[in-house]
């Protein structure tokens, strides 16, 4: 049976900005982010035969230390998060869309070699399903417009449609809005996972109900970023020195007021060890530290894996720089 394959980069993200806005008449936040595409992330294969059949996916783990195959007990998976079923993956998500609206019945099997924790606030699940949609498109030969490929995205998660030509950008709406921007030059970024996951959808219950309680006590409420969170202001920033960046993220004060001792103590270690600028990435629980010197970034890595299990330093990845690997 003839085949034809694709091996596809799905690169991770960080929020270098997170502002959570009013909910939206749909159930979805309004958002403004700051997202920068890294050179870390999954890997992809997708394999299409000549005959109609299933889709197949298959799953492989290289998650923190010595991490091959599922770990952390039965149906778990980097620090606990719950393993989800094949058909709830969203790269299968993303291959059954792509049938569904394309009417592509060939058989599939799809591989993923996972890299970035599951809950981990760095869209590795929306990268998947990204890179499996553009896959696809290519396999098939539908040829698919961006638009036509940003509704699919968009219909699959809030981050799926940064990730169809991932870099740097502007994010607002529910993530559909996309504006491109420049990647910042010669930044080196350690990501640090503190082993435990973070449910994105509880995580906003949770701020929701936080922000419901300060009006109730009449507390103004501080945005993230503080006066700079015109887009306009936060935009120019990111050709600045990390130094001086202005971002903020609306969940860290939330995670930090509930006792979140690890986000503490890793945002801490991060900045005592030379980060320029420190973070947390999406809604948790991945954090980061921004770096301008290569020499301190390496040292902050060495120093932080004595105490997480889950350390990576990379750097930004170029538009140029992301898709078909062979």
């Amino acid at each position: 049976m003839k085949t034809a394959r694709l091996t596809l980069a799905a690169p991770c993200k960080v929020n270098l900005h997170l502002r959570v806005k009013e909910l939206r008449a749909d159930g979805c936040h309004e958002l403004e982010s700051i997202f920068l595409a890294l050179a870390f992330g999954d890997t992809l294969d997708v394999e299409v035969f000549d005959e109609p059949g299933p889709v197949v996916l298959s799953r492989e783990y290289r998650i923190g230390r010595g991490a091959e195959g599922p770990g952390g007990g039965p149906g778990r998976i980097g620090g606990g998060a719950e393993l989800p079923p094949p058909e709830k993956d969203l790269a299968y998500r993303a291959a059954a869309l792509f049938r569904e609206t394309t009417g592509f019945e060939k058989a599939l099997a799809l591989r993923l070699v996972k890299r970035v924790p599951l809950g981990a606030g760095l869209g590795g699940g929306s990268s998947d399903a990204a890179a499996v949609l553009r896959g696809l498109d290519a396999l098939a030969g539908t040829a698919l417009s961006r638009k036509a490929l940003a509704s699919m995205a968009g219909a699959l998660g809030s981050d799926v449609p940064f990730f169809l030509e991932p870099g740097a950008a502007f994010v607002s709406g529910r993530g559909e809005l996309i504006r491109p921007l420049p990647v910042p030059e010669k930044l080196r970024v350690v990501l640090v996972n503190p082993g435990f996951p973070s449910d994105t959808a509880g995580a906003f219950r949770r701020l929701d109900r936080d922000r419901e309680e300060r009006d109730r006590r009449g507390q103004a409420e501080a945005a993230a970023g503080g006066a700079a969170a015109d887009p306009e202001a936060l935009i120019a920033a990111l050709g600045r020195d990390p130094g001086s960046w202005p971002y903020g993220n609306d969940f860290l004060p939330l995670f930090l007021k509930e006792g979140g001792e690890a986000y503490r103590r890793i945002i801490g270690d991060l900045k005592a060890l030379g980060a320029d600028f420190a973070g947390l990435s999406g809604s948790g629980s991945t954090c980061f530290g921004i770096f301008t010197g290569g020499g301190s970034a390496e040292r902050a890595a060495r120093n932080l894996a004595e105490r997480w299990n889950f350390i990576v330093l990379t750097f930004p990845l170029a538009s140029s720089g992301m898709g078909v690997l062979q």
